[in-house]
């Protein structure tokens, strides 16, 4: 157990120290993110920050894990070479999105082929138990896929990605400390010290993002965390077994999984690509909302930390159920705050109506009267 915190601390540290040399080697290259119309910041930022992360990350589980007692774990770290690699061709050249979702296929297949990171089973979500071959290995890819996306989208203000990221690997490196699987809790909390670094020089104002480098990262390995956690939690043989186990997984990722599955739905529903990008997440509501990026922020956490409290006290019920009232309550929680959205943005339209009336009004009063004279 020991060896578990020892990475972890590894992880903060390599993390903490690596940060302020890239930013200073970002800014001295140039590599910067160019605030744009669709982007909050409004200054330029360095993007670099998942070089940090991943290097804590890699360089813990290879001192933690023995490879010879876990040999997936070393496709485990080919995989995260593939999007490591990708996210940083990314952040620095730019990647068409077709080119990021073969890159993101390849470490996914490199998972479920030899990583054996596959989901057997659906354990009765929607009466279904076990799933054939080649739907295990389509669903299995898709699932890896999404989560991966999940991340790199919710990726869209201060603080965020790196909070939830941090409550979904704690939260999993928990479980797996308590069932006595050491390696999977070594990698997940490898990753946590490593985003609790970056988030000391992320928190809101940002001196550096993760950029795709990290965000793909972050998904690829919570991908990884939670089809093992449903494997072992729903097996029975372990000291703590949950019957809806797939929807408390889902709950752990909830804010980045649940906008994400809305966001490409509405896009598909409106003829677009589901990578287009466009405002619709629900940090952009939030900002839209009035409220401040770390406010966002807190929300978001505090309402993921909601989820998991709900899926967990609601267990019992079985997974069909849980899986119905998580989807309810997320469903109301995004309408309350696309409705705030909505009666912020009509206020705030008022108020530049009533300024331009004010406006107008006092150059009016100002413009002298014509004299005229009279002969």
């Amino acid at each position: 157990m020991d060896n578990i915190f020892l990475c972890g601390g590894l992880s903060f540290l390599i993390t903490f120290f690596a940060i302020p040399v890239i930013i200073q080697v970002a800014k001295e290259k140039r590599l910067f993110d160019e605030p744009d119309e669709r982007k909050i910041h409004q200054v330029v930022i360095p993007t670099l920050g998942g070089l940090g992360i991943f290097s804590g990350f890699v360089f813990s589980i290879l001192m933690g894990v023995s490879f010879g007692k876990h040999p997936e774990f070393q496709f485990f770290i080919a995989s995260t070479i593939v999007v490591f690699f990708l996210g940083l061709k990314d952040d620095i050249l730019i990647i068409s999105p077709s080119k990021k979702f073969i890159g993101q296929v390849i470490a996914a297949g490199i998972l479920v082929q030899f990583g054996g990171i596959q989901i057997n089973s659906l354990h009765g979500l929607l009466g279904i138990h076990t799933i054939p071959h080649l739907a295990n290995l389509a669903l299995s890819v898709v699932t890896i896929v999404m989560i991966i996306n999940s991340f790199n989208l919710i990726d869209g203000i201060d603080g965020l990605a790196g909070a939830l990221g941090i409550i979904s690997t704690a939260s999993f490196g928990i479980y797996f400390i308590l069932v006595h699987e050491t390696a999977y809790a070594t990698m997940s909390l490898a990753l946590t010290g490593s985003l609790i670094a970056f988030l000391i020089f992320n928190f809101p104002p940002a001196k550096i993002f993760m950029g795709d480098t990290g965000s793909l990262l972050l998904g690829l390995v919570n991908s990884i965390l939670v089809i093992k956690f449903i494997a072992i939690a729903s097996a029975g043989n372990h000291s703590i077994s949950f019957h809806s186990a797939p929807a408390i997984g889902f709950s752990i990722l909830m804010i980045p999984l649940f906008d994400t599955i809305r966001v490409f739905s509405l896009r598909i529903l409106n003829r677009r690509s589901p990578f287009s990008p466009d405002r619709n997440h629900i940090h952009h509501f939030l900002l839209d909302a009035g409220f401040s990026h770390q406010q966002a922020t807190l929300i978001c956490v505090l309402t993921n930390l909601l989820f998991i409290g709900i899926a967990l006290f609601f267990d019992g019920l079985g997974v069909n159920y849980v899986f119905l009232i998580l989807i309810g309550v997320g469903t109301i929680f995004m309408w309350s705050i696309y409705l705030l959205k909505n009666k912020n943005q009509k206020i705030d339209s008022k108020m530049a109506d009533l300024k331009k009336d004010t406006v107008s009004s006092h150059r009016f009063l100002s413009t002298k009267p014509e004299v005229l004279e009279v002969d």
